[in-house]
Order: structure tokens, then C-alpha cells, then sequence
């Protein structure tokens, strides 16, 4: 019943979307992913209109996957996505666009800090996550060798539901700790960090390795594609940061790795410079670039490579 309902909302969206091709006689369409861009981008694609599809993930979503046969370019938030091998020759890695105040962010070096600093430690999860950390984390921090606890400065995520409890688990133990359900100005608290503690989505990735901070990442589990693990990995690869799967991480081992890493400062500062190796502060230029080589029927690959 509900592939049959999915199915008839799609093939009503189709319709709809090749009305809208018609009137408006788009120069190129572009999505970014997910069933509600089949439509549209079928659409367009038949219709002859040059198209253009973005994928964050180091995983090609499905909807994205069953379009890629049929659009013009792909671009991609990373060098390598797993499922997209075969469309190499039309794909192109532009990165994953971010926000402004992530670039602003990023002009900010690594924290110095010198032995007995306090040590800032940056903590969130998304809508999905944030239940996890709330109840990872202050138990990690409690479980943290006596000598070290007094340096620890949290700032940490928590939904609603959960911020008193998270709290009399800080106010307990002496460390002081910012809590908020949302904090609008996040790329300056990752700029902050010393460390960050975090799912790996796409976004969240993209963002630690723009401004160059060490994460300890957590991918979200039970996803079908797995895409956070992907994410992660690469980053992991790359030096910037450790990826420790859910099923394996629990307050004794966060503890002892943030131990191990307020007593090794030198890990943390390389793991930031290697992790702005696999930044792309420029992404939404090189995706603009794609999007007006694609309109223009030009060779792309060059012009988003220029």
C-alpha cells in the first residue's frame, strides 16, 4: 500500500513538474537529493533541459542514484562516493557548499591552549543524536581521571527533555557547562573547540573541515546506506579525526580518549590541520561554476576544476 500511494504521488509529481518544464523553460534544473527531486528532475532530463545533481554524502543517496544514469554532471561533497564508480566521467567533486559564517569561522586558527588551560570541548548530535550525547557524555566526563575533570569546559547540545538531568550531572561534579537545544551560532563554537564530539553527516563534516577542528565522531546508526560511516571514515582517513561506531562507544572509552587527547595537545593540533585538508571552503563557488557550465552546454569538467 505505501509503495503504491509513493508511486502516485511521484507519477502526479511528475506530471506537475513536466507542465512546470513547459512554462518556464528552464536553462539547467538542479537537485540536491532525495524522492521529492525525482519529479522535477525526470522531468527536466526528458524534456532535454541540461541537469545537474549534488550529493554531500560520501554514500549517493537513492534518489540521487537512480537519476545519475539520466542527468548531465554530478557534483559530489567528497573525491570518492561509494555507488557512483560508474558515472565517473560525468562526475566532479566540488565539495559541499557552507555557510558564510563557516568561512568567518575558519580564519580563526587552532585555540593554543598551554598545559592547565582549560580545555573546551564541543558536544552535539542533530534532532537524532542529541538524546545519545546527553546520555555519552556526562557520564564520560564524571568517569575523566580527578587531575583532569577541573580543566574540562563543556558546551553541549541537549534537547529539552533532557536538560536538567544533563545539567545536575554537571553542576555535581564542578565542571561548568553551556547547554542549549540549539545554538545559532555554531561554526563559532566549532572555531572554539578544542575538541569536538559529534555525529557525521554531510553538513557537519563539511563544517569541521572548513574551520579545522579534531572530532570524535559518532556516525548515527541503523541507516540503510550507512552514509555517516562513510563520512566519517574519510575524515578518519585523512587524519582529521577518530570514528568510533555507536555499538563500540560508551562512557569509560570516551573517557579515556579525551584523557589521551588533553594529555597528547600535539594529536589534537594535527588532526586540525589534516582536517582542513579535506575542507572545501570554496564549494559553492565551484558548484556556481558547474551550474553555469552545465546551463551553457559547455565542457564542465574544466570549468569547475578552474
Amino acid at each position: 500500500v505505501a509503495f503504491a500511494k509513493a508511486f502516485v504521488e511521484l507519477s502526479r509529481g511528475y506530471l506537475a513538474a513536466r507542465r512546470l518544464v513547459g512554462t518556464l523553460h528552464p536553462a539547467a534544473a538542479v537537485g540536491f537529493g532525495g524522492y521529492p527531486t525525482v519529479p522535477p528532475m525526470l522531468a527536466a532530463a526528458r524534456a532535454g533541459v541540461p541537469t545537474l545533481i549534488h550529493d554531500q554524502n560520501a554514500v549517493i543517496g537513492r534518489a540521487n542514484k537512480f537519476l545519475a544514469p539520466r542527468v548531465t554532471a554530478i557534483a559530489t561533497g567528497f573525491a570518492k562516493v561509494r555507488g557512483a564508480e560508474m558515472f565517473v566521467a560525468k562526475t566532479v567533486e566540488t565539495g559541499s557548499p557552507v555557510r558564510e559564517s563557516v568561512i568567518r569561522a575558519a580564519r580563526s586558527p587552532y585555540p593554543p591552549r598551554a598545559a592547565g588551560d582549560p580545555f573546551q570541548l564541543l558536544v552535539f548530535g542533530g534532532s537524532q543524536g542529541a538524546r545519545f550525547m546527553s546520555d555519552l557524555v556526562p557520564p564520560a566526563i564524571e568517569a575523566l581521571p580527578a587531575e583532569l575533570r577541573p580543566l574540562v569546559r563543556v558546551t553541549q547540545q541537549c534537547r529539552p527533555e533532557d536538560m536538567d538531568r544533563v545539567r545536575a550531572v554537571y553542576d555535581r561534579i564542578g565542571v561548568p557547562a553551556e547547554l542549549h537545544p540549539f545554538f545559532t551560532d555554531m561554526p563559532a563554537r566549532i572555531a572554539a573547540a578544542h575538541l569536538v564530539v559529534s555525529r557525521s553527516g554531510a553538513s557537519t563534516v563539511a563544517e569541521l573541515g572548513v574551520i579545522g577542528r579534531p572530532a570524535i565522531m559518532i556516525p548515527l546508526p541503523g541507516a540503510i546506506d550507512q552514509d555517516q560511516k562513510a563520512n566519517a571514515e574519510i575524515m578518519a582517513r585523512a587524519g582529521g579525526g577518530w570514528m568510533v561506531e555507536q555499538r563500540d562507544m560508551n562512557p569509560g572509552r570516551l573517557a579515556g580518549d579525551i584523557a589521551d587527547l588533553i594529555a597528547h595537545p600535539q594529536r589534537l593540533l594535527d588532526a586540525a590541520m589534516a582536517a582542513v585538508l579535506i575542507g572545501r571552503p570554496y564549494a559553492a563557488d565551484k558548484l556556481a561554476d558547474l551550474v553555469e557550465a552545465v546551463a551553457a552546454r559547455k565542457p564542465f569538467r574544466e570549468a569547475a576544476a578552474a
